[in-house]
C-alpha cells in the first residue's frame, strides 16, 4: 500500500533504509560531527564535578525538549523547583522535571544496569516523562495534524503490528555492522517519529533516545549533547524533512539536518562547558581571597550543583549547620556571588552568573 496521509502508514519501511545514506556528503558531514563530539567529550572532564553538567545542562534540554511540544516553564521556576526538591509546583514545570527523570533513568539504566535500547526500556522511559502507566498504542485514530488542523501524518495502527515495527528498529540499533553511528542515530530518530508507538511523548522520549544512543555508542560518557535547542531554532526544517523521508524517501537531507545540529551543538556546548569551568575557577578564587574563612571546595561545588541553592542546601551537603550555612550564604551574597530572594517563607540565593552561562543561546 502505498503512502497516504489519512491512512495508517502499516507500509512503513524497515530498516535499513533501500536509499544510499552514505553518500560523499553525509561521509564528510558525518566526519565532523564526530570531531566535535570528540571534543565535546574531551571538555566534559573539565569539570571534576560531573553532577554540575549532568544536573544543570539536563535540566535545561528537559526544559527545551518541552517547548517543542508547548510545555512552557521559565528559567526561575524550573531551577527553583530543583533546588526545593519537592512536586509542590506548576503543572509545566512538574511535566519538565519529569523529563528529566526518564532521563536520567534511561542513563542509569545503560551505564549501571547494563541494559539495552529495547522496547521494554521505550516504554519506561514514556511512562516516566507522562507521569502515565499506559503503554503501546492499542486505540485506532491516532493522527498527526498542523496548526491549520490538516492531517500530515498517519503513524501505524495496532499494537502487534507497532511492536514489530519496534523490533525492527532494535535489530537496527544494534547490528554489527559498518555504518557511522551519528548517521544511524539519525536514522534510528525518524523511525521511531514515524512508529510513534505511544498516544504521547513521542517527540519526547524520541530525544532522549538520541541521547542515551551516543552513550551507548560511547561517543559521550555522560549525557552532554542536547538536540533541542537545534530543532526549535530550525523547527520548520525539522517537521520538513521527517514529511520528506516519509513521502519521497528523501534520506539525505535529513541525515544532512541531523548531522548539521549534532556538529553544532557539540560545539556550542563545548564553549558552555569551558565557560562554566572557568567561572568556577573565578569564583573558588573570590572566594578564597575574600572569604578564606568559609571557602572551601565543597562550599563552591554546592553553589554550582544549582543555579539556586538554599539554607538546606548547605545542611544536606554537611558544609554547616542552619546558622553557620545561613552566615554563608550571607557573605556570599556581599561580595556578590549568590543573589538572595525571599519567595513566600523561603529565602533562595541565586548564582546569576551561573544562571546566565547555562540559559544564554
Amino acid at each position: 500500500m502505498s503512502f497516504h496521509r489519512e491512512l495508517p502508514y502499516n507500509d512503513l519501511p524497515d530498516l535499513p533504509p533501500k536509499a544510499d545514506v552514505e553518500s560523499i556528503a553525509i561521509l564528510k558531514s558525518a566526519i565532523r560531527a564526530n570531531k566535535a563530539i570528540a571534543e565535546l567529550k574531551i571538555s566534559g572532564h573539565l569539570i571534576p564535578n560531573q553532577a554540575v553538567l549532568i544536573q544543570t545542562l539536563g535540566l535545561s534540554e528537559a526544559k527545551l525538549s518541552s517547548e517543542i511540544e508547548n510545555i512552557v516553564t521559565t528559567n526561575d521556576e524550573l531551577y527553583r523547583a530543583f533546588a526545593e526538591g519537592n512536586r509542590n509546583i506548576e503543572p509545566q514545570t512538574k511535566e519538565v522535571l519529569f523529563y528529566k527523570d526518564a532521563l536520567w533513568f534511561g542513563y542509569n539504566a545503560l551505564t549501571q544496569n547494563k541494559r539495552l535500547l529495547t522496547t521494554p526500556l521505550f516504554v519506561e522511559l514514556a511512562q516516566i516523562l507522562r507521569n502515565s502507566t499506559q503503554g503501546i498504542r492499542n486505540l485506532p485514530g491516532t493522527k498527526l495534524v498542523n496548526p491549520l488542523g490538516e492531517i500530515k501524518y498517519t503513524p501505524p495502527s495496532g499494537e502487534e503490528i507497532i511492536r514489530k515495527k519496534l523490533a525492527n528498529l532494535e535489530q537496527f540499533i544494534h547490528a554489527n555492522d559498518s555504518l557511522d553511528p551519528l548517521i544511524k542515530m539519525a536514522i534510528m530518530h525518524y523511525q521511531f517519529e514515524a512508529i510513534h508507538p505511544f498516544s504521547d511523548g513521542n517527540g519526547r522520549t524520541g530525544r532522549i533516545l538520541n541521547i542515551l544512543f551516543l552513550v551507548d555508542k560511547q561517543l559521550l560518557d555522560i549525557p552532554l549533547l542536547y538536540l533541542s535547542r537545534y530543532i526549535i531554532s530550525n523547527k520548520t526544517a525539522y517537521y520538513n524533512h521527517l514529511q520528506q523521508v516519509t513521502e519521497t524517501n528523501a534520506w539525505e537531507p535529513w541525515i544532512l539536518y541531523m548531522l548539521e545540529g549534532l556538529e553544532q551543538t557539540a560545539n556550542t556546548t563545548r564553549k558552555r562547558i569551558l565557560a562554566i569551568h572557568r567561572l568556577i575557577q573565578d569564583t573558588a578564587e573570590k572566594v578564597q581571597s575574600q572569604l578564606p574563612r568559609i571557602y572551601s571546595k565543597d562550599l563552591i561545588e554546592v553553589i554550582f550543583r544549582s543555579p539556586y541553592c538554599k539554607i538546606k542546601s548547605l545542611e544536606d551537603s554537611g558544609i554547616a549547620k542552619r546558622q553557620t550555612a545561613s552566615t554563608y550564604l550571607k557573605e556570599l551574597e556581599q561580595i556578590g556571588i549568590l543573589r538572595g530572594i525571599k519567595l513566600g517563607r523561603d529565602i533562595y540565593y541565586v548564582n546569576d552568573a551561573f544562571l546566565k552561562t547555562i540559559t544564554d543561546n
